[in-house]
This record gives structure tokens, C-alpha cells and sequence, in this order.
């Protein structure tokens, strides 16, 4: 199963590397993965929804969960009830959801767990969001991986739209990520080009806003031998038109300064900036304010009047230019 996946995602994204790739290419007006398909209310307590088109700060602000953007920790309705012993995967996670937000994250493990072993992706993912922050137990990275691996070992080729997708998505991003870095005391050693395939299927197969913005920001690292500044550019388009704050800066500095093969468009890039620092609404954005008044305070009065007003524009047009 899990070769087979791999030469999947090999042979994509050898097809992707090998096409042009254009931000009309992708649909900016989706919001990413399961946008579609209605969940049920267990579903929506823990699923990784995207970031909105056009985000609010209430939409920006902070859950009181560690997950993707987008996530509403809310409470689910009923009374916590013993689980049976011989519960089915989505009895079992239901029954694990309970208790999580009830508070027993002892029994909520047990029963996310016990739902995991038998196939339910989202307990899985749950569980891997779970190790890697450390909620009510220690971190163990190496916990973590594996459950992201269980999830897209076996739904890596799900349909976008599905209730799972968006999990799924975020399962190719968490791995992406540990790939970047590596895990110590493991066999997982840092892989560029592994953590490279894992972001671009993510962004291309399931049009993840968070693969996009992470795909651009690779783009740009100046140690990658796949350094594209242009193809960085595309994919953090994609990603700034969704909504995204991060994606929104990098593009507005990246297309301020100009890059090898990337012309200056002083302007535009703070129009993005602009627009970026107005959608930062968490203390984690401060990197955004701080590039935003840097990049201000050297461009020119004429540089200053246009991307404000063009940031204006788009504000007021809903993103929709």
C-alpha cells in the first residue's frame, strides 16, 4: 500500500515539476479541500478547515485547539456516555470526540485510538495532531508521523470534496513538514524533495491553501537546489488570493524586491502587504506587521499611494479583483 502510494506521488509530482505551472491554473475561489461535502457534526468539531476567501478576524483568530486554520473548537451536544467495548470505528470516535471535549483525554485517547486501529482517518489524523503538541500527553514526534502516514497510506487518493479531505490535506502537510527537518532518534532524516512531493500534492490534488503557502516559502529557500523564485511566486499567488495572511506577505515582499527572473512590482507588492497586515489578527502575524512597515518605510510616496489604494480596491471588492 504504502509503495504503491509513493510512486503516485513520485510520478505527480515529477508531472508537476515538468509543467508550467500558472496560478489561473487553479480555482482561487474554492477554499480548499471538503468544501463541498456537508459533515456531521463530530466531523466539524475537529476538521482542518480551510482559511475563508475572504477572512474576518473572527475567522483569524486563534481556537482553543492546535489544528489547521480554520478550525471551530466547539463543544458537541449530548451527554457523555460510556463507550461499549465492541464500538465501531465511528462509535468509537464519537465516543473519543466526547470525552476530549468533556475533558478526559485519558479515555478520549483510548477510544481515538480504538477508532484509529480500525480505519477511521480523522481519529488518526486527530491522534497525530495530538503527539506532535503535546495535548495531555507528551510530545512524541515519532507518534505523530506515523499516524499522519496511516492516513494518507490509505486515503492519499480520496477525492477532493470528501468529508475527509481536508484531513487528508493536512496529513500531507504535517509530513511534509517533518521531512523538512527530520526526527530525532528515528529513521525520518531531513528530505527536501520528499517534504517538496508531500506540499505539492497537497496543494495541487487537494488545492490545500497551507501545501500552497508552504510550497511558495520552499520555493524560496535560498539552500534548495529547486530554488524558483517565479514558481514560488505562483504558488503563493494562489494561496494570497484564498486568503491566506503568511502567503499574502511573502508574495507582497517577494514581488517589492524582485527575485532572478522576477521583475520589481513595487506597488503590488504592497498592495499584498497591505492587505496582509490588515487580515494579521494573531500574535503569531507579528512577522507580517514588521515586514509590512519595513517595506513602507522605503518604498516611494508614489509606491505608498498606489498599493494602498489598490489594497483598498481589493478590500472593498471582497478580494474579488
Amino acid at each position: 500500500m504504502r509503495t504503491g502510494w509513493y510512486l503516485r506521488v513520485g510520478c505527480a509530482a515529477a508531472m508537476l515539476f515538468g509543467t508550467a505551472l500558472s496560478a489561473a491554473a487553479f480555482d482561487p475561489g474554492r477554499d480548499g479541500p471538503g468544501e463541498d461535502a456537508p459533515l456531521s457534526s463530530d466531523i466539524r468539531a475537529l476538521a482542518p478547515l480551510p482559511a475563508p476567501v475572504r477572512p474576518s478576524p473572527a475567522a483569524m483568530a486563534p481556537t482553543s485547539l492546535s489544528a489547521p486554520p480554520g478550525v471551530s473548537a466547539r463543544l458537541l451536544p449530548g451527554p457523555v456516555v460510556p463507550p461499549a467495548a465492541n464500538a465501531s470505528a465511528e462509535d468509537a470516535f464519537r465516543d473519543g470526540t466526547r470525552l476530549y471535549y468533556a475533558g478526559d483525554r485519558k479515555a478520549a485517547l483510548e477510544q481515538l485510538k480504538r477508532a484509529a486501529e480500525r480505519g477511521h482517518p480523522i481519529a488518526q489524523w486527530k491522534l497525530g495532531k495530538i503527539y506532535e503538541t503535546g495535548d495531555g500527553v507528551p510530545v512524541n514526534d515519532a507518534k505523530a508521523f506515523e499516524f499522519y502516514r496511516e492516513v494518507i497510506d490509505n486515503h492519499g487518493d480520496d477525492a477532493r470534496g470528501t468529508p475527509q479531505a481536508a484531513f487528508v490535506a493536512s496529513a500531507f502537510v504535517a509530513l511534509g513538514s517533518y521531512y523538512l527537518k527530520g526526527i530525532e532518534t528515528s529513521a525520518i532524516r531531513p528530505n527536501v524533495d520528499r517534504a517538496r512531493e508531500l506540499y505539492t500534492y497537497a496543494a495541487s490534488i487537494f488545492g490545500d491553501t497551507e501545501a500552497q503557502y508552504r510550497l511558495g516559502r520552499l520555493y524560496l529557500e535560498a539552500e534548495s537546489s529547486e530554488r524558483d523564485p517565479r514558481q514560488a511566486a505562483r504558488w503563493l499567488t494562489v494561496a494570497a488570493k484564498k486568503g491566506h495572511p503568511g502567503a499574502q506577505a511573502m508574495l507582497g515582499q517577494l514581488l517589492f524586491t524582485g527575485d532572478e527572473g522576477l521583475p520589481r512590482r513595487p506597488a503590488q507588492g504592497l498592495m499584498w502587504l497591505t492587505i496582509a497586515r490588515n487580515n494579521a489578527t494573531n500574535a503569531k502575524d507579528d512577522w507580517i506587521r514588521e515586514v509590512q512597515e519595513q517595506v513602507f518605510s522605503v518604498a516611494s510616496e508614489n509606491e505608498r499611494r498606489r498599493g494602498v489604494a489598490e489594497a483598498q480596491d481589493w478590500i472593498a471588492k471582497g478580494g474579488n479583483n
